[in-house]
């Protein structure tokens, strides 16, 4: 199929961005990183692999599916910058511009991939080039955080989830930021926290971003650095197990997540029940968590089962991707006590059931070995994904004889904080691999 390249419409400034982190930042819900096509399928009652299909044609049907992963349906141009304005903005955010030596372009690439199921859908993302820079580019694969807003997504808009990106286009790297299913301008509701979608759809913008960049004239080479901030960090090392299979034409070098929630069933749900994720942060990622988790194991056939009232009849509708982190906040209660009914905040403390099986299906992103230099970025004082979730991903890696290096950026490192130190560190650690 031809490459679509269509001009963007006009996007929000970046002081309005500034100002929507800044109170999000204010309210404590450090949510989103720093940093179309088909139909929509509704997700069946599945785990996180690609289901089973049955019937000749249903086969045949998820076999093409898988052929096409990958293929690029159309190229946005969206913004370009300046050196000197790539600075500008990371600095808004304090984030260190030193690493910056180069101008950036950014696009909005859609793409084909496979839903929970298997099933064909599309997703977008947005690659990131120097403006300059060698020949042939190493790619950075960059997974952005917790966001349940469709339109804070990388490619939908000049906020957060961009920086990141343009800090490592502009340091000379090709940059690959899904969007990942559901959010941006990919259909349907995005599966929160379903590490095998997200991954799928990692892997498929990173060949997305290959064909993108040899029609622009500017190729990349076989070699990922992958990293990410919080959601996108747990992805980022489950990335990194994929792209070790060598399936999918590509070298993995490195591996620098920052701030992910590698173990839910050790360290991030324990974290909520005792009190070591900040209360209403907690609410936030438990709604979000168990509306969309729901989608893909049978947690509950009412959410009055889980949620009280009366945010039983309202918080499936708050995460239609429609809604901002500051409308969602301001529609749920404060507390992980007021969200949850007595048998649901039990089974918080103790996981048992469907809710054990959705955690379990999304821990262990740590537990492979990796080939590849490690380092895990996290922050002591970070009330959104405790330390805990590090310690526990280099005990997995520790297993298998890797030894990562785990850079605890200081008790007054809060999540967004841990991210704004971090992500400048891995430019420079990639830098020195080379």
């Amino acid at each position: 199929m031809p490459i679509k390249t269509t001009n963007t419409q006009q996007e929000s400034t970046p002081q309005q961005n500034r100002r929507q982190w800044l109170r999000r930042s204010a309210a404590a819900v450090a949510l989103t990183a720093v940093l179309g096509g088909l139909a929509a399928p509704a997700y069946a009652a599945v785990g996180t692999g690609t289901g089973t299909s049955t019937g000749t044609h249903a086969d045949a049907g998820a076999d093409a599916a898988q052929r096409d992963r990958g293929r690029l349906v159309s190229v946005t141009p969206v913004e370009t910058l300046t050196r000197a304005e790539v600075v500008s903005r990371l600095s808004e955010l304090g984030i260190d511009g030193s690493t910056v030596r180069y101008g950036i372009t950014a696009h909005r690439l859609t793409y084909a991939t496979v839903d929970p199921r298997g099933r064909p859908t599309t997703a977008t993302g947005l690659l990131v080039l120097p403006q300059r820079g060698p020949a042939r580019l190493d790619l950075v694969s960059d997974t952005h955080g917790t966001t349940a807003y469709r339109a804070s997504a990388p490619s939908a808009g000049p906020g957060d989830n961009r920086l990141t990106p343009y800090l490592h286009a502009a340091s000379g790297r090709a940059v690959s930021a899904p969007d990942y299913l559901g959010l941006g301008g990919g259909p349907g509701s995005h599966p929160y926290m379903d590490t095998a979608s997200a991954v799928t759809a990692s892997v498929d913008m990173l060949k997305a971003t290959r064909s993108a960049a040899d029609r622009l004239g500017r190729p990349v080479t076989r070699d990922v650095y992958a990293t990410g901030f919080s959601q996108g960090g747990q992805v980022a090392m489950a990335l990194g197990r994929e792209l070790s299979k060598g399936r999918d034409g590509f070298r993995l070098r490195a591996l620098a997540p920052m701030a992910g929630p590698y173990d839910l069933s050790g360290s991030e749900i324990p974290g909520i029940v005792d009190g070591r994720v900040e209360p209403r942060t907690a609410v936030f990622y438990l709604s979000y968590f168990l509306t969309a988790q729901n989608r893909l194991h049978p947690l509950y056939k009412d959410p009055a089962e889980v949620f009280r009232a009366p945010y039983a009849q309202t918080v499936e509708n708050l995460f239609d991707g429609n809604h901002t982190e500051e409308e969602i906040v301001a529609g749920l209660p404060a507390t992980p006590d007021e969200l949850l009914t007595p048998q649901w905040a039990a089974n918080l403390r103790d996981p048992r059931g469907a809710f054990r099986t959705a955690l379990t299906a999304n821990d262990g992103s740590c537990d492979w070995k990796p080939a590849v230099p490690v380092r895990l970025y996290t922050g002591a004082g970070d009330t959104d994904v405790p330390i805990a979730n590090a310690r526990a991903c280099a005990a997995d890696l520790a297993r298998h004889g890797v030894r990562a290096t785990v850079v605890d950026q200081g008790t007054d490192a809060t999540h967004v904080v841990t991210a704004v130190r971090s992500a400048p560190q891995a430019v420079r650690w990639f830098d020195s691999l080379r």
